[in-house]
């Protein structure tokens, strides 16, 4: 394996897993959210040059220079390829914009060791490609959030409960897994706990409840760290998608196509802020997943694309959210609050973020949303019209959000409600990322068809690269032969 030219990925991850300890030690809640910043900062500038780096080499797969994992623990712990890659940046920008724009207001209630901890362990998660390594990371990463509700003195019966079936699933089906070996087809016993494991991590329908209980009772921020980066779709990537048969992605796509409808309708009919972003989320989530089983060039770029633009736009949305709790506390849609006289900045970026995560054109989401669709109506036309719907409904259900936190009537304060300089910087960057990534997408998108390719390939399914979806794409004029594809074109059953 090519190494990379500086032990970035060994950095990244220990870099705020030891500030985690020493700013877990300090009782100054002001000078922990300082030397947070500081950390989270470390760690997004290491996760950009590794991205660089790697991006530099021009090769599929990278491990660490110096091999300090080696030298530390016997065999080495860390390595990145073309779908990983910018997932480390991301995740870093994620966690420092949330520790530079946490207000006075919530400055006490935040526990930015319990956020570094998160941090390193996703982090890692996302710098490993050893399925035991992912799984272990994985499940320790469910700790910061229950640490949290138990230090909030909040019902933690929800949460636990969830979370130790994911656990019981992951592990002992991949134990499973790794019993049969490189087996053509994997018994029940590892397919199935793997792919219930995925879809309570990802919160898919019936089995969401977990997080949209988080999102009432947890701290806005901390829910939209667990939630954003989507490591149940790298569990997916990593774990389900190289030993899954055809009926078990159907299975999974139909799960996650009524989630992704379903949650958009949900989304309609909230009352509250929180739940509203929570159900926004899930079905954004959920067309990451519908992309990831069609199984084809198409689609599968769709989906990476889509994955990158779901983080930075509704990361940036949840920010906005959050910024807007700061000033007054949660937020109801059961009326309008009128609040766009007092904060028109954080009202034109909740703007600007919601329809990009919808795909508007001129915006990140819409490369993504796209090839989406344009991958669903190629495989299976019933769930590219499924995918339509939902992207509509999430469309309706932000600008009724935007219509009753911003509209309606004057709201009356003497209190200065405008953005601070932080809160402006995280907001404008996430802003800039997203419209750049919309008015000049041909990089990105041939970045992730790169790593679309390479994970059918390695996933077991180098037909997917002949079929007429990928010919299409590339302008080609043939078509492979039909008779030598797998029967992936046939709807769901």
């Amino acid at each position: 394996m090519t190494e990379l030219h500086f032990p970035w990925l060994d950095a990244l991850v220990l870099m705020p897993l030891i500030a985690a300890v020493l700013v877990g030690q300090l009782h100054d809640a002001f000078v922990a959210r300082k030397w947070a910043i500081v950390a989270s900062g470390i760690t997004l500038l290491l996760a950009i040059c590794a991205w660089q780096d790697f991006g530099i080499m021009d090769r599929s797969q990278a491990d660490d220079a110096w091999h300090l994992s080696t030298m530390l623990f016997g065999r080495e712990l860390f390595a990145m390829d073309r779908l990983s890659a910018p997932l480390l940046p991301l995740t870093a920008l994620l966690y420092f914009l949330t520790a530079l724009t946490t207000q006075r207001t919530k400055i006490r209630r935040f526990s930015f060791g319990l956020m570094l901890l998160s941090e390193g362990l996703v982090l890692g998660t996302f710098a490993s490609l050893d399925p035991w390594m992912i799984i272990g990371l994985t499940i320790a990463g469910t700790v910061p959030p229950l640490l949290e509700l138990l230090g909030r003195k909040r019902s933690v019966r929800v949460y636990l409960t969830y979370q130790s079936v994911f656990i019981l699933c992951l592990f002992f089906g991949w134990m499973f897994a790794a019993a049969e070996g490189n087996v053509k087809v994997h018994t029940l016993w590892a397919i199935v706990p793997l792919l219930l494991a995925v879809l309570i991590r990802s919160g898919m329908a019936p089995v969401h409840g977990w997080l949209t209980d988080l999102f009432g009772n947890a701290t806005l921020g901390t829910a939209l760290l667990t939630a954003a980066p989507l490591p149940g779709m790298y569990l997916a990537v990593r774990l389900l998608l190289p030993i899954a048969p055809d009926w078990i992605l159907q299975s999974m796509g139909l799960v996650s196509l009524f989630t992704a409808v379903y949650a958009a309708g949900m989304s309609l009919v909230q009352r509250e802020a929180r739940r509203f972003f929570c159900y926004l989320f899930l079905s954004h989530s959920a067309m990451v997943l519908v992309g990831l089983e069609m199984v084809t060039p198409i689609g599968v770029t769709g989906a990476l694309c889509l994955w990158l633009s779901v983080g930075l736009s509704l990361g940036g949305l949840g920010l906005v959210i959050r910024a807007v709790e700061a000033r007054c506390g949660r937020v109801h849609l059961d009326d309008y609050l009128g609040l766009y006289e007092h904060m028109p900045l954080v009202a034109v970026c909740f703007f600007l973020m919601a329809i990009g995560s919808v795909g508007f054109p001129g915006t990140l989401g819409f490369v993504g949303a796209e090839l989406l669709i344009d991958g669903a109506v190629e495989a299976y036309p019933s769930i590219g019209a499924a995918v339509i719907v939902a992207a509509t409904l999430n469309g309706i259900a932000i600008m009724r959000a935007y219509f009753l936190i911003f509209t309606g009537k004057r709201h009356s304060t003497t209190v200065n409600l405008n953005m601070l300089m932080r809160e402006r910087i995280a907001i404008l960057t996430l802003v800039v990322l997203i419209l750049g990534g919309g008015i000049w997408p041909q990089p990105g998108v041939l970045l992730r068809h790169q790593a679309a390719r390479e994970l059918l390939e390695r996933t077991g399914h180098p037909a997917a690269l002949t079929t007429p979806a990928y010919s299409h794409a590339h302008g080609e004029g043939h078509q492979a032969d039909p008779d030598a594809m797998p029967n992936r074109d046939a709807p769901p059953q």
